[in-house]
């Protein structure tokens, strides 16, 4: 449960930072809104079960043809969950 808590050291956020840019701009979205996007996610989540709100992941991934023809964009998020109690799920 530790790791949860841990601080992440200036290099990972570096590369955080990168991946979100590498990814945005793979999709023509910009990091702003894919920081928007993730926040919106955790908002959503956090209704149901409490989570690493600053450790959570997304990806978008185009999948389709490999000429890219027919390629859609696909949104993967990686949320750790710290708890999941039977009283939040009650609350909603």
């Amino acid at each position: 449960m530790r790791h949860f808590f841990r601080r992440k050291s200036s290099c990972q956020i570096a590369k955080d930072r990168l991946k979100i840019l590498l990814i945005s701009d793979r999709v023509n979205c910009s990091p702003e809104m894919m920081e928007l996007i993730k926040g919106d996610i955790a908002k959503v989540i956090s209704k149901y079960m409490k989570i690493d709100a600053g450790n959570i992941e997304i990806q978008i991934n185009t999948k389709g043809a490999k000429s890219g023809r027919g390629a859609k964009p696909s949104l993967y998020a990686n949320i750790p969950i710290v708890d999941v109690s039977s009283d939040m799920m009650l609350k909603h």
